[in-house]
Parts: C-alpha cells; sequence; structure tokens
C-alpha cells in the first residue's frame, strides 16, 4: 500500500514549485503527477504519422520524496502530516500522524 495514492490532496515541499497544493492525478512509482504543476510546452516535429507539427501540453512529475499530504479536517487547512499503517477490521489503512486519525 502506497502512502500517497491518486486523489490526495498534497503539499510540495522541496524544489522551484514549493509550498504549492496541489490534487495527484496519478502515481507512477515514485514519481506523482500534480494537477496544474510541472505542466510544459513540447514542440512536436511534424512526421508521416501525425502530420502536421506544432506545440502539446505535457505533464512532468515530481519526486514523491518532495510531497507530503495535507491533513484534512486539521486548524490550518494546508498542515501536512506522514503517514503511518495499522490493521483495522483485517484491512491495512492509513493512519496521520499528526492527529492520530484514518486518511480516506
Amino acid at each position: 500500500m502506497r502512502r500517497i495514492k491518486k486523489d490526495d490532496l498534497v503539499k510540495i515541499i522541496s524544489g522551484g514549485q514549493k509550498g504549492k497544493v496541489a490534487k495527484v492525478t496519478r502515481v507512477d512509482g515514485d514519481k506523482v503527477y500534480l494537477e496544474n504543476v510541472g505542466t510544459r510546452t513540447r514542440h512536436m516535429a511534424a512526421n508521416r504519422l501525425s502530420g502536421q507539427g506544432g506545440k502539446k501540453d505535457i505533464q512532468l512529475p515530481v519526486d514523491i520524496s518532495n510531497v507530503a499530504l495535507v491533513v484534512e479536517g486539521a486548524k490550518n487547512a494546508e498542515k501536512t502530516s506522514k503517514i503511518s499503517f495499522a490493521i483495522k477490521d483485517g484491512k491495512k489503512t492509513r493512519i496521520a500522524k499528526l492527529n492520530n486519525k484514518e486518511v480516506k
């Protein structure tokens, strides 16, 4: 089970985008793709298959070690927490260490 999952709200804790809060759109190994963060324009050359060239927007990943989970229900909406795991009713669940509550 991953500590960061799709649709989680995370805060970037290091790098050029430090401090931004975004929603995770995809987790790919140790990389996460965030909504409206890391968007770049790629210039594509024309070829036989695609026909006309042009510009294409691509999404660049952020390393999973550079993001922290934003805890819902905290006094400050941007409060981050580490994640631990616990077994409840035979299922492994994520627990926020900040307030010892289950993360949905």
